[in-house]
């Protein structure tokens, strides 16, 4: 009995020994094949400046999710594209916007998302400022003063110059008189909008049906030379975004006036509605091929740029990461399966279509890894309400490299409930992670801004998320157990007094952007 047990022990040791050496080398393959071959940068070019940004309905979105499948069929990774519902189509085209009189200068600026077209020979007209009334009938009553001319209908910076840089450079009495008259024009303009009776999305239409030419914004994002681009909000006549420095030059002109008369050539083509796809890769599992480990991004951007930070980078992270594991990890002992999702900007449409449509699959979730904060390290990881989520999640950590695995971990933390698609996963009570970046002043340089271009990636940065991921996959494929889902007991609201609740799934917009 005693050899037996000591056989049994000796045995037992020695297929320890074997998995830890299989470990460690998988994960060093990793590590080589990730920084000796990497693919990240004809990745980028491919995606970012052949396709370019990837507006939801946009001809770009269904080039780049046809390239990807080829890319992954190239790897020898199965991959297709499956539709989950159907979108306003728009191509965005050519703008111009010109600056006539009282002098000639290009000015900066770009039709916002699903913009009506101008003709080819564009349209020539007057700007002229949001009219200031007391009341919504004193409105009513100056809205003839619009007609046939382009509108300002965005507060007028009073610097370019991002907070930082005038508290590095400015008097501490000249930082703080700058800041309260930018509160002062600002409580004063959002008091101009107020006034008119309607809110800053109804008030392009009430333009629009008045007559206007076009409506100009400039959605200032608190850095040098940078704007956020979004949709616009008419249905006839161009809304164009223009940036602070050269809006600026336009409302002093109206303000003193000198009566600026802009040229604009918006081209862009309405093409009526769309198909929306996610695409879905795997490695099927050969041991638990029922179970799965998701890698997860969102390919849509807005377009006002390249899409480099959100969510090319992201994008790039999973698809490099899937290469390397098909490499160095071909037959996994769990399904990985990547999800690069659609539509992600206007509400995490395409995972939650896909959580919706999918239940077998979400049942069988091991773990989903999702990226879309930027091109930065990941530093951040939550638990997000999983009670048990240290158990498997800190183990799966400890083998990544500690070149790489500098990252503050919050257990259990709190469901996340919004922000990327993680949160489709972690609705449907699936143990779904995000992996949070360092900033790189993403939220006003590169998020949903006119700069979210492919020089802004830090490719080191990058390179690490990649073998993170990489080795994460890898660790929650190979794990003995299933992960638990018990979540933790949410505490009572302090503002309303009830016991709060795990989020519920919801399904995505089906039909976006388009008349019932």
């Amino acid at each position: 009995m005693k050899k037996q047990l000591f056989a049994f022990a000796f045995s037992s040791l020695l297929s320890a020994g074997l998995c830890a050496q299989s470990q460690e080398e998988t994960i060093k393959a990793v590590v080589t094949e990730a920084t000796e071959n990497s693919q990240l940068k004809l990745l980028a070019h491919q995606l970012l400046d052949v396709v370019g940004p990837r507006l939801v309905g946009s001809p770009e979105m269904k080039q780049a999710h046809d390239w990807a499948v080829k890319t992954y069929t190239d790897w020898g990774i199965p991959a297709e594209n499956q539709q989950w519902g159907v979108w306003k189509a728009w191509d965005r085209g050519i703008t111009h916007i010109d600056l006539v009189s009282p002098r000639s200068v290009s000015l900066e600026g770009m039709q916002l998302a699903w913009s009506p077209s101008t003709s080819a020979k564009g349209v020539e007209a007057e700007v002229v400022v949001l009219p200031e009334a007391k009341d919504s009938l004193a409105f009513q009553n100056m809205l003839s003063q619009v007609k046939g001319k382009f509108v300002l209908v965005s507060m007028p910076q009073p610097t370019g110059r991002p907070d930082e840089n005038w508290e590095e450079w400015a008097t501490p009495e000249s930082f703080e008189k700058m800041k309260t008259e930018r509160d002062a024009l600002n409580d004063a303009w959002n008091a101009r909008i107020k006034a008119t009776g309607y809110s800053s999305r109804e008030l392009p239409k009430i333009l629009e049906k008045a007559g206007s030419a076009g409506v100009i914004t400039s959605n200032w994002s608190r850095g040098f030379g940078v704007n956020k681009v979004f949709s616009a909000y008419t249905d006839k006549i161009p809304m164009v975004d223009i940036a602070l420095e050269d809006y600026g030059l336009l409302y002093r002109l109206a303000d003193y006036g000198d009566k600026p008369v802009i040229k604009v050539v918006a081209q862009s083509k309405d093409l009526g509605e769309a198909p929306t796809f996610n695409t879905i890769a795997q490695i099927k599992g050969t041991e638990k091929p029922d179970e799965y480990v998701i890698l997860s991004a969102h390919f849509d951007s807005w377009d006002g740029a390249q899409g480099a930070t959100d969510n090319g980078t992201g994008t790039l992270v999973m698809m490099e990461a899937m290469r390397i594991l098909k490499k160095v990890y071909p037959n996994p002992k769990r399904t990985i399966l990547v999800g690069h999702w659609g539509s992600e900007e206007q509400g995490l449409n395409g995972s939650r279509s896909f959580v919706k449509d999918h239940p077998e699959i979400v049942a069988g979730v091991q773990a989903v890894f999702n990226q879309d904060n930027g091109t930065g390290r990941v530093a951040n990881i939550s638990g997000n309400g999983f009670l048990h989520a240290y158990d498997y999640l800190g183990s799966w950590l400890s083998a990544v490299p500690d070149e790489v695995a500098e990252i503050e971990t919050n257990f259990p933390g709190a469901p996340g409930r919004g922000g990327s698609d993680y949160a489709s996963f972690v609705a449907a009570g699936a143990p779904a992670f995000n992996l949070s970046s360092l900033s790189w002043n993403y939220w006003n340089y590169t998020w949903h801004t006119n700069r979210d271009t492919y020089d802004k990636i830090v490719w080191d940065d990058v390179q690490n998320n990649v073998i993170l991921t990489a080795v994460l996959a890898y660790m929650a494929s190979e794990d003995e157990e299933k992960t638990s889902r018990e979540q933790i007991v949410l505490p009572v609201n302090s503002r309303t007094g009830e016991q709060m609740t795990w989020p519920e799934p919801r399904d995505g917009t089906r039909r976006g952007g388009l008349e019932d």
